[in-house]
């Protein structure tokens, strides 16, 4: 039985840290205690005996295993309890006016044919958009357009848009708010001091390691295995109980799923129903969503930081909502201003790093020379959005490593929403 490295039963010397995780476990979800009797209702599948056998929690320590990924990433339901996003009754409809594509594409310094490069990138599902049409759109790999497919950290900048709804109902009153305004559970630790704004821009200061290495020994992986493989507790437990600050808040970027589950936690705090029935209710039934989504569940939430699953065309349907600024279905589902403010690099912003190539906003990576922006998700998921061109490049991918071929992907979505411009 595969079992994480750092589960207490493993590293005895973990016993007080996981002690307290799992203090703060319980205690933050009493308040939740009486969820499991509405769960046939809001499409919830409840954390229970069923999804912690051995072959289950098996199943997810395996869910990368190169070999397979191409398979999982189109199955976790069938391997987490989830949380349902509930579609719309009235889809929005997407005309089509497909096109050859017959150009080369770059790939690690080779020019090759288009199906030489999805299969080199590993892709299973490839969407392009132009003008609001569809242009281009392959299935691969047993994925098709009814079945829905992991984005992992592309989800980070779908909560985003969320904590932008909740910023326009006036839930969260400010984003220079501090987080324990919300969370007071979150005083004395490493969020002490931190804003909102703060967790958006990953920028919170607290010390965290964003090291894929699954199965290994790692902070991310501690955390990946207690509160998604073994559902010991939630990974905003581990922020309350471990998060220690290591720079002055705002000061520097640092890549942190626990910012963004700390983010998920605020907006939770402020709902009166779970975040997937508010994603329902705001975003997927007024934008027009033609299926249902679901988020999978950590050791209590939805997995915040990375869980969202979802068909090909919905995920084009969202970056096609945020090209038109909000705009879907005949509704203004976001306000025009949060995509512009979520997206557009604020002066000094532009870059995460010095020299680096990408900046980053509120949960969405920019590029300092260009207006097109995206989300994008570990194994090579993108929502890739070019106002210039008024393209939308969706592609959902199962490759070997947690990361790599940004790149030549990003070149790929340049070239591709060049050609069907022309």
């Amino acid at each position: 039985m595969i079992i994480p490295k750092n589960n207490s039963k493993n590293n005895p010397k973990n016993n007080s840290k996981n002690n307290a995780i799992w203090l703060a476990a319980i205690i933050s979800l009493t308040s939740t205690a009486g969820l499991a009797a509405s769960l046939p209702e809001n499409g919830e599948q409840a954390i229970g005996e069923q999804w912690g056998t051995e072959t289950m929690m098996n199943a997810r320590a395996n869910m990368f295993n190169p070999d397979l990924n191409f398979l999982t990433f189109q199955q976790l339901d069938k391997m987490f309890a989830t949380r349902r996003v509930a579609a719309s009754a009235t889809p929005w409809p997407l005309e089509t006016d497909l096109i050859e594509i017959n150009d080369n594409f770059s790939f690690e310094g080779n020019n090759v044919p288009l199906e030489e490069y999805l299969e080199n990138t590993r892709t299973n599902a490839l969407l392009v958009i132009k003008d609001g049409k569809i242009v281009y759109e392959q299935y691969r790999n047993g994925f098709s357009d009814d079945s829905q497919h992991a984005v992992f950290s592309a989800s980070k900048s779908i909560l985003a848009t969320l904590v932008g709804v909740a910023v326009e109902e006036g839930k969260i009153e400010s984003l220079d708010d501090k987080v324990t305004k919300y969370l007071p559970e979150l005083e004395g630790t490493g969020y002490n001091d931190v804003r909102v704004i703060d967790v958006l821009r990953m920028r919170s200061g607290v010390a965290w390691e964003e090291v894929y290495e699954f199965g290994g020994d790692t902070q991310l992986t501690e955390v990946h295995d207690n509160a998604l493989v073994a559902n010991n507790y939630r990974w905003c437990d581990y922020a309350i109980a471990s998060s220690e600050p290591e720079y002055e808040p705002g000061e520097r970027f640092n890549y942190a799923t626990l910012d963004t589950s700390v983010l998920g936690c605020v907006l939770a705090s402020v709902l009166d129903t779970t975040v997937a029935e508010y994603m329902s209710e705001k975003i997927w039934q007024p934008a027009g969503m033609e299926a249902d989504g679901f988020w999978i569940m950590d050791g209590g939430d939805e997995f915040y930081g990375a869980g969202f699953n979802t068909t090909l065309r919905d995920l084009g349907r969202f970056g096609l909502m945020m090209l038109n600024m909000g705009e879907a279905n005949g509704n203004q589902v976001i306000p025009a201003s949060w995509v512009t403010e979520a997206t557009v690099s604020d002066p000094g912003y532009e870059h995460i790093s010095e020299g680096a190539d990408l900046g980053y906003q509120y949960q969405w990576w920019t590029f300092p020379d260009s207006d097109a922006y995206t989300a994008m998700g570990i194994y090579n998921q993108y929502i890739y959005i070019d106002p210039d061109n008024q393209t939308v490049v969706v592609k959902l991918s199962h490759t070997p490593d947690a990361v790599g071929w940004d790149d030549d992907n990003f070149a790929f979505f340049d070239k591709l929403s060049e050609l069907v411009s022309e």
